[in-house]
């Protein structure tokens, strides 16, 4: 479980550095923004090998429809992580969409997953997201949302959405994790 906790504070602090320190940040110019990249992939690492091998304990467990509120989750976590990167409409209507998107990951996983180190993980990582969005807010201030797009480049989003759900779960059914209560 420490290399999966160790992964969670590298990720969090390789993300939360240029708001927390934006001078030491920035007096490092490009060589800190492949720094930071270094360490977030060095910090999956982490958290994989440390997810994979961890002795867990089981915590919880929900009711099986649960498993549809995550894949509908899921499926709005991944639009929430795509809108951040076109000129649609909901864009314009929530800070942070990315973050959010994450937010929701974390949250449906920790439906489906009841164990120490699934909550580790999805708690960690849900939690980073909430004081990431919380850091960003006050060293910016008051929001402005950007230009108003097309219902069209919302619609394209969410198709691609449920693609990469689609891939997404044939993956993880590919490695025996099952997307569906009745799989299992």
């Amino acid at each position: 479980m420490i290399w999966l906790i160790l992964g969670l504070v590298l990720w969090s602090a390789a993300h939360l550095f240029k708001r927390v320190a934006p001078r030491q940040r920035e007096a490092l110019g490009n060589k800190g923004r492949a720094l930071v990249a270094l360490l977030v992939l060095l910090s999956l690492g982490l958290m994989i090998v440390g997810y994979r091998a961890a002795e867990t304990d089981f915590l919880y467990a929900l009711p099986t429809w649960t498993w549809h509120a995550n894949n509908a989750l899921m499926l709005a976590a991944l639009f929430l992580m795509d809108i951040g990167r076109v000129k649609g409409v909901v864009r314009t209507k929530i800070r942070h969409p990315m973050l959010w998107g994450v937010t929701l990951w974390a949250a449906a996983h920790l439906l489906v997953n009841g164990d120490t180190a699934a909550v580790v993980l999805f708690g960690g990582l849900g939690l980073w997201a909430l004081v990431e969005m919380a850091v960003i807010n006050r060293a910016e201030g008051p929001w402005t949302p950007p230009e108003r797009g097309s219902y069209a480049k919302d619609a394209m989003m969410l198709a691609a959405a449920a693609v990469l759900f689609a891939v997404i779960a044939g993956i993880h059914h590919w490695l025996g994790y099952s997307v569906v209560a009745a799989l299992n």
